[in-house]
């Protein structure tokens, strides 16, 4: 069915333009495809003028067939005072070769004259010729009307001179521009109102996240008659972003009940997010709305204690439909549903009647007092109540350990001597390593794989550090979190001491421990 409301994409252009964010014309490709697959109507892929990469990227995108996407290049108006069939820019345009192009103005009579430098005459004209110039050889032609609000508060007779400019060239779709992402919803939509009475074409809205509003105004604009939105996957964008694909979507097709994009492809939403974040070498940040790690988590006892009877009661939605789950954290904030839940989601059989879960509860809580924390060291929490509940003696015992470092020329070894028993079979190993906890981790695996083969394909892939009360100094409590993997299931372990070597075997012992449990 026919989009209410085009979604357009410019996570290529300008996404790419966000601090950090540097993607390769194969990163562009492999973007783009997974953003056609999605279902997004347009796909800005950059401004051939600008650099050889978006050339280069252009001359490979002709060879490629996108099937719910048009492929927009960028760029601007003709230059001042000249023709528009000499304008290279403008040429460049033309030469990528793609269905749809997008070209910028001016709207604000302070950018005509402080940064074009030109009469408010030549503007007009200089939008008007390149329109039509680019309709002329057949082209899909957006107009983005660069700071279009900050223009109307200014001089709305103007601002509304220029979009009409377009217009009247036979542009496609004016889009209104908040720029410099300093407008409320309020004056979105009164804007975007009065731009409805004056012109008949398709109206688009392209809002920055300056002031934390960019997915606000573009709903604002939506409610006042704009039925196409640009934006980045995650918001990606210069200063602090543009208006967020992956909120705005979903807020369209949920909230708003329009239709947008396939409605098959808003359970893939989350997964779209993550894939542009790995894209662009960021890690992807969990509080992100609809899409993050955190978006339904629950961590406190009474919420918790509701979801367990009513999913909605603390859910706006239901998590599934844009790809995401619901989370039950633990912390001392917990409560029995929050244990209950957690250990049901870890493969335990308990409920609200099982004898041991008041033990595990006031355990729980007694260690994130001392500095513990589970949130991210579910093996530890699994740890914590098989052995509540199934009374077990733990599979090996560290009965000493030792670690030292000393100098050989210019470089420094670590050597890590560890005992360990299990059954009435005793090791001792000793490694070196990188550092300290390097040397006492490959000791102790080295150990433990000759009674536990499993143990062979287990590997530390991460390993982070906090300092838990800076005031005392070196004495300070230390919490290690450690993520461990064996190549199919990946899980996070804790230890806390003043030491921060103890604090790290006991992060250490739980996630060789946690595996061994996975039997």
């Amino acid at each position: 069915m026919k989009p209410e409301v085009e979604i357009y994409d410019t996570t290529l252009r300008d996404g790419s333009q966000g601090e950090g964010i540097n993607f390769s014309v194969a990163d562009k490709i492999r973007l783009a495809e997974r953003i056609d697959a999605f279902g997004i109507h347009y796909i800005e892929g950059g401004w051939p003028g600008s650099n050889p990469k978006d050339v280069e990227f252009f001359n490979q995108a002709k060879r490629r067939a996108f099937k719910n996407a048009r492929l927009a290049a960028f760029g601007s108006t003709r230059r001042k005072n000249i023709a528009v069939e000499k304008d290279e820019q403008v040429s460049l345009l033309l030469d990528a070769q793609t269905p749809v192009i997008t070209i910028v103005g001016k709207s604000w009579l302070l950018h005509v004259r402080e940064v074009l430098g030109t009469t408010r005459e030549e503007n007009l004209v200089m939008i008007g010729d390149t329109v039509q110039h680019l309709k002329r050889h057949g082209k899909f032609v957006i107009y983005d009307a660069e700071h279009a609000f900050d223009g109307f508060k200014d001089n709305a007779e103007y601002a509304l001179a220029t979009w009409k400019a377009a217009e009247q060239a036979g542009v496609d779709i004016v889009t209104l521009c908040d720029t410099n992402g300093g407008c409320l919803p309020s004056e979105v939509n009164q804007i975007v109102r009065a731009a409805r009475e004056k012109l008949a074409c398709q109206i688009g809205i392209h809002t920055h996240n300056d002031i934390g509003l960019g997915v606000a105004n573009a709903l604002a604009a939506i409610e006042a008659g704009a039925t196409h939105v640009q934006g980045t996957i995650n918001g990606y964008g210069e200063r602090t972003g543009n208006c967020n694909l992956t909120s705005v979507i979903p807020n369209i097709a949920f909230k708003l009940k329009k239709r947008c994009v396939p409605e098959s492809s808003l359970a893939n939403l989350k997964e779209l997010s993550q894939f542009v974040d790995e894209i662009a070498n960021l890690r992807h940040d969990p509080r992100q709305p609809w899409v993050g790690t955190t978006a339904f988590a629950h961590k406190g006892g009474m919420h918790v204690n509701a979801v367990q009877k009513l999913a909605h009661t603390f859910e706006h939605i239901n998590p599934e439909v844009v790809g995401n789950s619901r989370r039950v954290l633990m912390s001392d904030l917990a409560g029995r549903s929050n244990v209950v839940i957690k250990a049901q989601e870890l493969g335990f059989k308990i409920t609200n009647d099982t004898p041991e879960l008041k033990g595990i509860l006031s355990k729980i809580k007694e260690l994130e007092h001392e500095g513990y924390e589970f949130e991210a060291a579910e093996g530890s929490l699994a740890l914590l109540v098989s052995k509540s509940l199934k009374h077990e003696d733990a599979p090996f015992k560290v009965d000493a350990y030792h670690v030292s470092m000393r100098r050989e020329g210019t470089s420094s070894i670590c050597e890590a001597t560890i005992k360990i028993r299990v059954g009435d079979k005793r090791a001792h190993t000793v490694a070196e390593g990188d550092g300290p906890i390097n040397a006492l981790d490959s000791a102790l695996r080295a150990a433990l794989v000759k009674f536990f083969p499993q143990l062979e394909k287990v590997q530390l892939t991460d390993y982070k550090v906090r300092i838990l009360d800076s005031t005392t100094g070196t004495a300070a409590k230390t919490r290690v979190l450690i993520e461990s993997s064996d190549g199919k299931d990946d899980w996070g372990t804790v230890g806390v001491s003043e030491n921060i070597i103890e604090a790290s075997l006991q992060a250490l012992i739980d996630s060789i421990e946690y595996r061994l449990m996975q039997k």
